[in-house]
């Protein structure tokens, strides 16, 4: 299945907008959702004139102006999302062309016609009202927000530094410039020295 980063991205995107606007009952604009899901805010301009020419989305203007669904939650598929911005789920190389071998029909061609009808098929029947029921999906959303907030309520230039500090205690100590410790003679090694110079001496006798 050739589902690109532009699909996933849309389907992430307008999930986040219609539980943002379910809980607030507001506009959401495009920097808020570029926070929650690391998205790039040119990225999701390219995604949001799609979707709002597919009649997914519209756009209000002015100081809280942003983005409001167009239509129920109930309307909305993850299919028509993935549509909405060009794309497919067609698992097949030739695109449903038949022509994958040498201009004819593969061996397995069949197998993924099968394959990309029962995905296309399963994202038909769920919506964006089936996503922000599920639990797990809530708990999620709300993670985003709280690291949104956290992060905004640091100082500028903190996060950078507590991320550096946290590298300087964490990093092993070098031990490449300390100076090697000055050799102190044990016991042994004294008598060692003494024997060797009392052998010496007496052979210079012999």
């Amino acid at each position: 299945m050739r589902l690109t980063t532009r699909g996933r991205y849309a389907v992430t995107a307008l999930l986040d907008l219609a539980l943002q606007e379910q809980k607030h009952e507001m506009a959401v604009s495009l920097s808020d959702i570029a926070k929650r899901q690391e998205i790039s805010i040119s990225y999701l301009e390219q995604l949001f004139s799609k979707l709002r020419r597919k009649g997914l989305v519209v756009s209000t203007r002015g100081a809280s102006g942003g983005y409001h669904i167009a239509k129920s939650l109930e309307e909305i598929t993850i299919m028509s999302i993935i549509s909405a911005v060009d794309e497919s789920v067609d698992a097949r190389a030739c695109e449903g062309k038949g022509n994958c071998q040498d201009g004819a029909m593969c061996l397995t061609h069949d197998l993924w016609t099968g394959l990309s009808a029962q995905i296309e098929n399963y994202l038909s029947t769920v919506t964006l009202a089936t996503l922000i029921n599920k639990q797990n999906i809530l708990d999620i959303a709300e993670r985003q927000i709280l690291m949104v907030e956290e992060t905004a309520a640091l100082p500028t230039g903190q996060e950078a530094q507590s991320d550096s500090h946290t590298r300087t205690l964490s990093a092993p100590v070098s031990h490449s410039h300390r100076q090697p410790a000055a050799h102190k003679p044990d016991a042994i090694s004294s008598r060692l020295n003494t024997s060797l110079t009392q052998n010496s001496g007496e052979n210079l006798l012999a």
